[in-house]
């Protein structure tokens, strides 16, 4: 007979621990092939078509659209195979696995993990089994523990699981035909959780589970000594999340969950007549969280200077005369950022505040602030040190246009080691921006202005920039940072300074 399998939102990778349902790519009662794509989800970075690792008939789906998932939740169940032969002419063999694709989205796997045997105390309760035995979740182990969508298929040792995890209980169930059914006697693991029947909370006692949106969540808990069992999650259904947290430790308690309509305007009262609610989530509630923990862990300071840009506006032109692909201004800007971090390493670098070390990255991943209509997005240009001013200009107008379109994948929005911030184009001279955690320094370029300048002892009129570099203080002194800037000064009003590094 048919086998229902469960789909799970999978781990997209990089953190990102929720996603938003755009718009579903398929209805109950459609046939998908393995690896099509059934639903377009935003998260924090970008959005993604999330392809269906097995083929068969859509029997359910779970979230509709605009709603949030996290990583783990059901998605969608697919009925596998063909009917079952009639046992009186068909021989008695075990039916075959079902396949999945392997190969979904980063961190996820479709195919059954290797059976991992777990040690669980003769004490400890394994549940009873549920009506419908017969219907397993992808990724069933073979000492019948369920593993969810990048869940790890035991804990070792006893069956407690450590505070950097989540609890499934043992009554967990898996929908089926959009029915809540339990799977079996035993836990059922979702995305990044552990299976057992008692938990060690964020104090490290032995307590009931915890419902937190991830790992990540407990281990803050955990390392501030705040009890979970004492906060009231404003999540759905009481889950608590990374922001109940931080609240709780700044002494102030969470607020109440946005109302259905969270744009509309509300009632007269502590907000004012008239005042509208915009929840912070998707890519401007990524910004935000990340700016709060730059503020909150980056001592950082800003230097500036105004630097003649008439002759490095002039190279361009030359450039651009001499035939081929355009080389863009921000190309230039960037392959000056990589001279000269060649020369001040330190500001390529991020701090492991746990070991107390910074640490120096040997390879140039540039990043660039770019503004779209879902908010402001740093696409990461790899390698950037290995590219040659027409090659940067081509990967610059690449992610441009994909973070235009909504395009961008999280690979194209991590990984940064230091970021090049044109806020000239918004038509300002200067700014003091936030490092982009966990990279340690910025440099702002300014809008190009026609100013009066002393050139060769002599008042002109020339094309003046300021350039800002705000830096972690933790990584390097003010010595360092006015070294590289004024090196990148220098670069703009003599560009062949560069040519010493070619």
């Amino acid at each position: 007979m048919a086998q229902v399998l469960e789909f799970r939102l999978p781990d997209l990778g990089e953190g990102l621990t929720e996603a938003e349902i755009v718009r579903w790519l398929v209805q109950v009662g459609d046939v998908v092939a393995i690896d099509q794509p059934v639903v377009e989800v935003e998260t924090a970075k970008a959005m993604v078509e999330v392809p269906c690792p097995y083929g068969g008939v859509v029997t359910a789906r779970f979230g509709e659209q605009g709603s949030e998932l996290p990583v783990g939740a059901p998605l969608l169940t697919v009925a596998v195979g063909a009917p079952a032969a009639d046992p009186r002419t068909a021989p008695s063999t075990p039916a075959p696995e079902p396949e999945g694709s392997g190969n979904v989205l980063v961190g996820y796997g479709t195919t059954a993990p290797p059976a991992r045997r777990r040690r669980v105390r003769p004490d400890a309760p394994t549940g009873a089994a549920g009506p419908n035995p017969g219907a397993v979740a992808p990724g069933t182990a073979a000492d019948g523990t369920v593993a969810g969508a990048g869940s790890s298929a035991g804990a070792s040792g006893d069956s407690a699981v450590d505070a950097g995890s989540s609890a499934a209980a043992s009554d967990s169930v898996a929908p089926v035909d959009g029915r809540a059914v339990p799977v079996d006697g035993r836990a059922v693991v979702g995305a990044g959780t552990g299976a057992g029947s008692a938990v060690r909370g964020a104090g490290g006692g032995v307590d009931g589970p915890v419902a937190v949106i991830s790992p990540l969540v407990r281990r803050l808990a955990r390392e501030n000594g705040l009890d979970l069992r004492g906060l009231a999650g404003s999540g759905r259904d009481g889950l608590i999340l990374r922001a109940d947290v931080e609240r709780a430790l700044g002494g102030t308690p969470p607020s109440a969950p946005a109302p259905a309509d969270a744009t509309a305007p509300v009632a007269a009262g502590a907000d004012g007549p008239g005042a509208t609610r915009v929840p912070l989530k998707g890519v401007r509630g990524a910004v935000a969280d990340k700016l709060a923990r730059s503020r909150r862990e980056i001592p950082d300071a800003t230097c500036w200077v105004d630097a003649d840009a008439t002759e490095l506006l002039r190279a361009r032109a030359a450039m651009n005369a001499a035939g081929g692909p355009k080389i863009s201004l921000l190309a230039v800007l960037a392959r000056i950022c990589v001279a000269a971090l060649a020369r001040f390493p330190e500001l390529n670098s991020t701090v492991d505040t746990a070991a107390r070390e910074v640490v120096l990255l040997p390879q140039v991943h540039l990043g660039f602030a770019a503004q779209t209509e879902r908010g402001l997005v740093v696409p990461v240009v790899r390698d950037a040190h290995t590219r040659d001013a027409e090659s940067l200009s081509a990967e610059f107008a690449r992610l441009t246009e994909a973070g235009r379109s909504g395009r961008l994948t999280p690979g194209d929005l991590t990984g940064g080691t230091f970021t090049l911030n044109n806020y000239g184009v918004f038509g300002v001279d200067g700014s003091t921006p936030i490092v982009n955690h966990p990279e340690a320094a910025m440099l702002g370029v300014g809008r190009i202005v026609p100013k009066p300048w002393v050139h060769e002892g002599e008042l002109a009129v020339r094309q003046v920039v300021q350039l800002s570099l705000t830096f972690d203080h933790r990584v390097c002194d003010g010595g360092t940072a006015g070294g590289f800037l004024r090196y990148v000064a220098d670069c703009v009003e003599q560009p062949a300074v560069l040519l010493r590094t070619l």
